[in-house]
């Protein structure tokens, strides 16, 4: 799995104009699901997402979780992220899971959030969808599950 992460004041998804999910304070996340991605993958991600230390506490150091503040998060399903541009200047997305896997374990990143107690909103898989954000810091921090190590 690959996610990019932003540390945000406010973000929000519409689809057809129309606002799906938004937070305040917390995370954005598009999240993106390769073919080869498992449990361990999405128990790696979720782990690693909700505990990140990315938001300042009383010093202004980033030493805080999401967890810790009490922060939202809003998910994006983002298939692009496994755009391959090695070959050529069009992206191949030939390593993303397919949407019926992808779409079953995006709705299950979603539910671990939620079940830790998170305000946890979401975009509609597959849609076109509006992302609007106000980026805090900017901080923002790409994740692999591939790449632990």
């Amino acid at each position: 799995m690959r996610a990019v992460v932003q540390r945000v004041t406010e973000a929000s998804v519409k689809v057809e104009g129309k606002i799906v999910g938004e937070i305040d304070e917390g995370l954005l996340v598009l999240l993106g699901v390769g073919g080869e991605d498992n449990n361990k993958d999405l128990d790696y991600m979720v782990d690693k997402v909700l505990g990140l230390r990315i938001f300042e506490d009383d010093s202004g150091k980033m030493n805080l979780s999401l967890l810790d503040i009490g922060g939202e998060i809003l998910v994006v399903s983002q298939f692009t992220l496994y755009g391959d541009v090695r070959k050529g200047k069009r992206p191949s997305f030939s390593t993303s899971a397919h949407p019926d896997i992808a779409e079953d374990v995006y709705n299950q990143f979603v539910e671990k959030c939620k079940a830790k107690g998170i305000k946890t909103e979401k975009g509609i898989f597959g849609a076109y969808m509006e992302v609007d954000l106000v980026n805090d810091g900017p901080v923002t921090i790409l994740i692999d599950s591939k790449k632990t190590f």
